[in-house]
């Protein structure tokens, strides 16, 4: 079976839309609560959206060197240039458009995925598949056993408070640059131990895929038994270690990495077993460039923030006349956002056309 599946490059793109989507609304003082992340413990479909990124490294991970022939130098090179230029694009965006170098956020969003990228390759580079999810599972317990089981500073063990918990504590140690809440960072690097499973959970996924000894039906089958299982775990160690993306705890890690397989079986299946594809084009024209579509709509926001009309920006603007409508301004806001997610996905959709893909 051929290993591209039009179902994993749809989901890359859902996912990539999915963030332009919850990233830029048009007002933050007007978002449905789905738009939103949990304030602390729990989960919005917001929340899904990261992890089910990184899942899909995972899948690719495993996709693109399962290709390589001869390992060598060259391909820890090759891994090592790409993480440290997706290292450095998110340091940029952070520093864009002020660049103001002593408030410097170190951390964040491409800045994780270039980690995950680079230690889940080099799992898949130097163990053997089966050893994958006993790391998977070796990292979440021993981030579970950090966090609650470990007194730190002043604190009791197992304290889970926004700012007070055994993450943001080393992190305000290792991490240079300023937090993004001052006291604790959602994208710190100690939380970036378990996100790494997110990553081999997507690896485990990727070598169900290329398995030639099923057939695409009984690995739709499979990823399904296997989501479902996470999923139940995952909402089973809730109980006593409780879903949060902000810490990305284990109980997280499992119940996203649960659903993220669901949505990829689901997606298979329309999409790769029934070839119901006429609906598909929108996530592979984003997919096709996802990670370029994310550093593109970031730098583009700061466009619609300029004073143009009478000192407003466009997008202050459209809040304006929207709210004096009387239409329900958290719809106004959502419709900002789906408008300026399709003026991404109209750039993209050209530079598909001509067969333009940026690849990082």
């Amino acid at each position: 079976m051929n290993s591209r599946l039009i179902s994993l490059d749809f989901f890359r793109g859902f996912t990539i839309a999915a963030m332009i989507v919850v990233n830029d609304p048009g007002s933050w003082k007007h978002v449905f609560k789905p738009l939103r992340h949990a304030e602390w413990h729990g989960v919005t479909p917001t929340d899904l959206v990261f992890p089910f990124f990184l899942f899909i490294v995972g899948i690719s991970i495993v996709l693109s060197l399962s290709k390589i022939e001869k390992l060598d130098f060259s391909t820890y090179l090759k891994i090592s240039k790409r993480t440290i230029i997706l290292f450095g694009i998110g340091i940029f965006l952070s520093l864009f458009p002020n660049f103001d170098f002593s408030n410097v956020r170190i951390v964040g969003v491409l800045q994780r995925i270039a980690l995950v990228y680079f230690l889940c390759a080099m799992i898949y580079l130097n163990t053997k598949p089966f050893y994958h999810l006993w790391i998977a599972a070796v990292l979440l317990i021993v981030y579970w056993i950090f966090m609650t089981k470990v007194p730190f500073g002043n604190a009791l063990a197992g304290v889970l408070e926004p700012g007070n918990n055994f993450a943001a504590w080393i992190d305000q140690f290792i991490t240079p640059g300023k937090l993004y809440q001052k006291t604790w960072d959602p994208e710190g690097f100690f939380s970036t131990i378990p996100s790494i499973s997110t990553g081999i959970s997507g690896m485990f996924c990727g070598h169900i895929i290329l398995n030639k000894n099923k057939s695409l039906k009984d690995k739709i089958i499979l990823i399904y038994l296997c989501g479902s299982l996470a999923l139940c775990l995952g909402m089973l160690w809730d109980f006593s270690f409780p879903i949060n993306k902000n810490i990305w705890t284990s109980s997280y890690v499992l119940f996203t990495s649960g659903l993220a397989m669901l949505f990829l079986a689901s997606f298979m299946w329309i999409i790769d077993h029934k070839k119901n594809q006429s609906y598909s084009k929108f996530g592979i024209v984003f997919g096709s460039n996802a990670i370029f579509a994310y550093i593109l709509h970031s730098i583009l926001a700061n466009l619609f923030y300029l004073p143009v009309i009478e000192g407003k920006g466009i997008q202050e603007c459209w809040m304006y006349f929207g709210i004096s409508t009387g239409l329900d301004p958290q719809f106004i806001s959502l419709i900002w956002a789906l408008f300026y997610t399709f003026f991404i996905y109209v750039i993209i959709k050209e530079m598909y056309k001509r067969k333009i893909f940026i690849k990082i």
